[in-house]
């Protein structure tokens, strides 16, 4: 099997659970709430090894998994749709696909709230101000409220790398003089 198949099969997999779980914090006003459900769900999964490993290992059987995540999202304070899903995702052995669900939903919400996502990737970490300024900058672009995900790489050695949706802008110092040593070696 293809390795982009897998990914297909995950994503098309997560997509599903994501919607219902979407459609019903939607029609219950939940969605902000959901918001911050994903924020924790996702920080719980990069804090801790041991939910990480309860998602993605299959040693563990459908009931144990489904009785760990459904203590850990009770624990949590997740919305009852959202424990739900993933009780009923641990019966099916679907965890594994939780931080692809976790992802859709991310869109799902952003696109209902108007906003778009720009990763921002810079030398240094940016301000606050700056953040905001950038922000300002790419939504009389982009047309719609941008959120800033930003990340430091110290590669770049100044400037910034922009995506936004398929876009990508490279203003960094790294892409200047890599051109500049291109345009050289076609010189000589």
């Amino acid at each position: 099997m293809d390795v982009s198949e897998s990914a297909s099969i995950s994503s098309g997999i997560a997509d599903r659970y994501a919607s219902a779980v979407f459609e019903i914090a939607k029609e219950g006003g939940d969605l902000s709430t959901l918001e911050g459900n994903l924020d924790d769900l996702s920080a719980a999964l990069s804090d801790s090894a041991d939910l990480r490993d309860l998602i993605g290992s299959p040693v563990y059987g459908r009931d144990a998994q489904e009785a760990a995540i459904g203590a850990v999202a009770a624990k949590m304070g997740l919305l009852p749709a959202m424990q739900n899903a993933l009780r009923l995702m641990a019966q099916k052995r679907r965890l594994f696909v939780v931080p692809h669900m976790i992802a859709g939903l991310r869109e799902m919400i952003a696109e209902e709230k108007g906003e778009v996502t720009a990763e921002v990737a810079s030398a240094t970490a940016l301000s606050a101000a700056q953040q905001k300024k950038l922000s300002e900058t790419l939504k009389a672009s982009v047309g719609k409220d941008v959120k800033i995900k930003a990340t430091v790489d110290e590669s770049l050695i100044g400037g910034l790398v922009v995506k936004v949706g398929s876009k990508m802008i490279d203003t960094s110092i790294r892409a200047k003089l890599n051109s500049l040593q291109n345009a050289m070696k076609e010189v000589g």
